[in-house]
């Protein structure tokens, strides 16, 4: 009645609003399609306040506001429709609102279409992950971080989160992983993920590629056998830069590869003092055993590996080798050389 004396924006929108609160959703739809003066986003709001969610839905749709119309059909369990609201609202609050509704209600498949729109954007990614982490959706997290690496806005940031949630939950696809991408990684995040979870033979890995030698060649020796592989220890252990771990490395491999110690050792004859070596390994009475890194550096003439020689081919009475260092390299004690070998019959 008073609509036909007055045109007001309050009447109008207090005819819609009653018409909600009886439910009578036909003349909403009906009336909004005739001439009137009513503030509809002002009322959609107040719909959806006052959880009348059928006929905000109807306001929001007609006004095309896509993303409260989203979040309306959220409320009304209205999944699919509220993703193709969100699809034409393309913001990213609203599909992260549509996202995280999908995922309470376990509807994974319309939670992973947000989420891929989500986590393009690096500062909004951590926040997808930690919201399916903290209700315990481990799997579905990781089949969306799949998902996300063919997209073509995939970043950094998409590649080193799934490398993450591999090390935290299928440690079996961490290293394939790494050797895949490890150009489009954020090489010290995952290494510090590693580092937690520890997957020693993986967290090698990134050091070397991060061109951390000394961390790997650590790794390696500190967290033997699992992170231990000897062709690869081989190429770090010459390329690290402090000297000392050269020497932590004939340690090592005097306690757990004796067998492969020469080899170690003729990799790094141009690295470590030769002087130094025989003296470990004689304290260590274990002299014999890198008798044939010592005759390899032999040429070097260094009076500790002269001497070391010429005691074993003393001792073994191996006379001929013997004289053959004697006149090659004589930078050795030769009087107490003598005096070890004096009463042998080769020198009568």
């Amino acid at each position: 009645m008073v609509r036909q004396k007055a045109k007001e924006p309050k009447v109008d929108s207090e005819l819609i609003f009653a018409y909600a609160k009886i439910d009578r959703l036909n003349d909403i739809e009906e009336f909004i399609l005739m001439p009137n003066v009513a503030n509809l986003q002002n009322v959609g709001d107040r719909l959806y306040d006052e959880t009348l969610y059928e006929a905000a839905r109807i306001i929001f749709h007609f006004i095309a506001n896509w993303a409260k119309l989203a979040i309306t059909l959220v409320k009304l369990k209205q999944f699919q429709s509220a993703v193709d609201a969100a699809r034409k609202a393309n913001s990213a609050k609203t599909w992260k609102e549509v996202c995280f509704a999908c995922v309470e209600a376990e509807e994974f498949r319309l939670a992973q279409i947000c989420g891929l729109n989500i986590i393009i954007q690096v500062d909004d990614l951590e926040e997808v992950s930690e919201y399916y982490q903290n209700r315990g959706y481990f799997n579905e997290l990781i089949s969306l971080m799949e998902s996300g690496l063919g997209l073509e806005r995939a970043h950094m940031g998409i590649f080193t989160e799934l490398g993450v949630l591999y090390a935290r939950y299928r440690p079996e696809k961490l290293m394939e992983h790494i050797k895949l991408f490890s150009t489009r990684l954020n090489i010290p995040k995952l290494i510090r993920a590693c580092d937690e979870q520890q997957h020693w033979k993986e967290l090698t890995y990134l050091y070397i590629q991060y061109d951390e030698f000394d961390n790997a060649a650590t790794t390696i020796m500190n967290h033997s056998p699992e992170a231990w592989d000897h062709m690869q220890f081989k190429d770090v252990a010459v390329k690290v830069a402090n000297v000392e771990l050269y020497y932590k490395a004939v340690h090592f491999y005097l306690q757990e590869h004796p067998d492969l110690i020469n080899d170690l050792l003729n990799v790094l004859a141009l690295c470590v003092d030769h002087t130094r070596v025989v003296d470990i390994m004689r304290k260590a009475g274990h002299l014999l055993l890198v008798k044939p890194y010592m005759i390899a550096v032999q040429s070097n003439n260094v009076s500790a590996v002269n001497e070391a020689l010429n005691q074993i081919y003393a001792e073994e009475e191996d006379y001929e080798r013997l004289r053959e260092s004697i006149d090659l390299h004589d930078n050795f004690d030769q009087i107490g050389l003598a005096q070890k070998v004096r009463n042998m019959s080769f020198l009568k």
